[in-house]
């Protein structure tokens, strides 16, 4: 048994918010109280441990993440620099190092940072000119290739833009080098796909850093693909990260057919929601918007779903036990659904189906009328607060007077919208306290754009921060009673702060890092 004791322990139970100490046996919390009441359970060999005053929280999730992406793009070029030219020679110094005709991936690159706006081919060629080079966007909306790639994937001036996608093209037609949406596939599915025990070592590194940061379970939006990685790690009992795999649309009909509802597996790793997209993003303007962006006369986006839709998919997968995830950025996507969505709700009612925890994935931008849609429906709003610090002057630039619609997390929690906070990993940090600290201060951890912070109206608190890191995504995965809290009963999910988040300045909380975590019981990172 484990007893921890001496500590400010945050147990999230309603009227018993705080204990002094918990003890814990296999990989399960039977106690928590003040110090004497759990030290009194103490037997020989026992491991107890005095934490000296040091803040305990339940284990962190992230609600939305791309697990296999971001483990591979931890091996990738960090293409998230100030310049154009800085991005370039990263890819150079790998060129150096990487064999002729092999790929150089990279990710993280952001044109709306870069003075120089978006790189061509011909920039990639100079400076990588026997590989091909592909370069995924921050947003993960965009990608920007050399010729050499190009060339393998078969791009070409006649080669027509693909559904839902675009092919930059320059004023004689030919390739520039981007690719938008649905077009990044055209390379995407040329790339040679990683040898799955490639897989498996990525997730397991991963894993690790995942740790590092507090957190204990994901909501993994890729594609299928890592499912075969993560069962391996679990056969082997290596998997120490909870998941919660979401269904990519094309595997939709392959779920039906073999029964997998949402919630089927295990503890450690389960089914999700089946993940839908309506449009694209801010950066690239391919969010789907009520109005024309600043600086346009008409376009207004990409609308990829209505919720007309969201309905013929939706009611086909609630029918069969499955939740639904819908990426949504714009306002328009995300009333459209919304609209998809109260006709879901009708259709459950009227066919007897249990009302499923449906979510909207991001909600950045939302017209005041809907905000109290998701709370009226029921809808989880899954959300990344990363995201407004790091958005803000491309929303601002973007939006112009409607930037003050984004992120709106005070308006969603004052209507009592349940919220899960993830990052879109790696499309940013999923370090949890770069998240409690931007939904809490609306500043970027340089202290940009000032004291009162981006749209002020819109902070939060600390506790509903961390709420949304734990009761929220646990509400959503269907474990409310097994994750989220430090209560009898419950699994021993947990990480260990120096620091008290509750006590220090908020403009300090991005500089958290955890002494250790555990989890089932087991401490499976450690600072020492």
């Amino acid at each position: 048994m484990h007893i921890l004791h001496n500590g400010n322990i945050y147990t999230q139970i309603t009227g018993f918010p705080t204990a002094q100490a918990i003890a814990i046996e296999g990989d399960r919390i039977i106690a928590a109280g003040e110090n004497q009441q759990i030290l009194l359970m103490k037997k020989p060999g026992d491991h107890v441990v005095d934490l000296k005053g040091k803040t305990i929280l339940p284990g962190l999730t992230d609600a939305h993440i791309h697990l296999e992406n971001y483990a591979f793009s931890l091996l990738k070029i960090n293409c998230e620099t100030d310049s154009l030219q800085e991005c370039l020679d990263s890819v150079a110094q790998r060129a150096q190092q990487t064999p002729p005709g092999a790929w150089i991936l990279g990710h993280g690159w952001n044109q709306n940072v870069w003075a120089e706006g978006f790189g061509t081919a011909q920039d990639l060629d100079r400076v990588a000119p026997e590989n091909p080079v592909y370069l995924t966007a921050k947003s993960l909306h965009a990608a920007w290739a050399n010729s050499t790639a190009l060339k393998i994937a078969g791009i070409n001036a006649q080669t027509p833009n693909p559904p839902d996608g675009i092919i930059a093209r320059n004023h004689l037609g030919e390739p520039t080098g981007i690719l938008f949406e649905s077009a990044m596939k055209l390379l995407d599915d040329i790339i040679p796909d990683p040898t799955i025990q490639e897989t498996v070592s990525a997730l397991k590194n991963a894993q690790e850093s995942l740790w590092k940061m507090g957190i204990t379970g994901v909501h993994d939006f890729d594609d299928i693909s890592c499912f075969t990685a993560l069962q391996i790690l679990g056969q082997a009992s290596e998997l120490k990260l909870r998941v919660v795999k979401g269904i990519p649309k094309a595997s939709l009909e392959t779920a039906i057919q073999m029964g997998i509802r949402t919630g089927f597996g295990s503890d450690m790793l389960r089914f999700g929601s089946l993940k839908l997209f309506a449009d694209g993003a801010i950066g690239p303007r391919t969010a789907a918007m009520l109005a024309p962006f600043e600086n346009e006369t008409s376009y207004c986006g990409e609308l990829f779903l209505t919720g007309d839709d969201l309905f013929e998919i939706g009611k086909k997968a609630v029918s069969n036990g499955i939740y639904l995830a819908v990426h949504a950025i714009g306002d328009r996507a995300n009333q459209e659904i919304l609209n998809g969505y109260h006709r879901i709700r009708q259709y459950e009612t009227k066919h007897g189906l249990a009302h499923g925890r449906h979510r909207i994935e991001h909600v950045q931008i939302l017209s005041p009328e809907d905000h109290s849609r998701l709370h009226e429906y029921g809808i989880i709003a899954s959300v990344q607060p990363i995201h407004a610090t790091s958005d803000m002057d491309i929303s601002d630039r973007h939006l112009g007077k409607r930037a003050k619609d984004a992120y709106v997390f005070r308006s969603l929690l004052d209507h009592d919208t349940i919220i899960a906070f993830g990052s879109d990993a790696p499309v940013e940090s999923p370090n949890p306290f770069l998240g409690i600290h931007a939904a809490v201060t609306r500043r970027r951890t340089n202290g940009d754009p000032g004291a009162e912070g981006w749209h002020p109206e819109q902070k939060i608190t600390v506790k509903e921060a961390i709420s949304a890191y734990t009761l929220a995504p646990a509400l959503s995965a269907g474990m409310q009673d097994k994750i989220g809290k430090l209560s009898p009963g419950f699994y021993a999910d947990l990480i260990v702060l120096e620091q008290n988040p509750f006590t220090i300045p908020a403009d300090t909380i991005h500089l958290l890092k955890p002494q250790a975590t555990m989890v089932n019981g087991d401490w499976v990172w450690k600072s020492d």
